[in-house]
Order: C-alpha cells, then structure tokens, then sequence
C-alpha cells in the first residue's frame, strides 16, 4: 500500500476549508430566504463564488499533488506544491470574500503554479 501522508494532511485541510467556505453560505441562505438562488445578495454572491472557485481548482490540485507525492519526489517540492496551492486558496477566498482584486489575482497566480509545478512533474517523471 502507497502511503501518502503529506497529500493526506492537504486534502484533511481542504476537506475543512470547503466546510468553512460552505456554513456562511447555508446560514446566508437562511437569513435572506434563498435556499437554491442568490436573492440578488452580494455577499451571498461572493460566498457562493468563493466557494465555487474553491471547488473548482482544488480537487484536480490535491489529485496532481498525490500523484507527485506517490511517483516519490522530493518531499520539499510535494511540500512547496502544497504551500502554494493552500495560500494560494487562502488568499483568493479573503479575496473573493472582502472584494480584494488584488489579493484574488495572487491567489490564482498561486494556484496556477501549483497545479503547472504538479502537471510538470508528472510529465517529467513518465
């Protein structure tokens, strides 16, 4: 059996980011009585969009970085990868949700490169 334990702590840290990214958007839905739109409420929007963002990139990410981790590369580089794709994912969520253009646009940069620094590997390593 394949042990992978640092893709393992990323994906236990993603799975509480996604439940973190989700309550707002349940306790929102119940205040503005929205279960299934958005009600034309801007914060329910960004909640929503952050969340979908999220779900979006990470799950391909964390598939990438298990693969890396397994074809046994270099632990600082499984470790880097991760890195960038959780900061990466902390700052375009902050980003999304407090409407900083800024912090959203790094934190793509950083998960582009996560998930190109994953794909090169694996291409490397065929």
């Amino acid at each position: 059996m394949i042990s992978l334990p640092i893709a393992s702590l990323f994906v236990a840290g993603f799975s509480v980011a996604l439940v973190s990214l989700s309550l707002p958007i349940s306790s929102r839905r119940v205040k503005v009585g929205d279960m299934v739109g958005d009600s034309s409420d801007d914060l329910l929007r960004r909640r929503i969009r952050a969340q979908g963002n999220f779900i979006e990139y990470v799950p391909l990410s964390l598939i990438g970085l298990g693969f890396v981790e397994a074809q046994g590369a270099p632990e600082w580089l499984v470790w880097g990868i991760g890195a960038a794709l959780a900061f990466g994912r902390l700052l375009h969520a902050i980003g999304m949700l407090q409407s900083l253009a800024s912090l959203r646009g790094v934190g793509m940069i950083l998960t582009y490169l996560a998930l190109l620094l994953s794909a090169g590997r694996l291409l490397i390593c065929l």
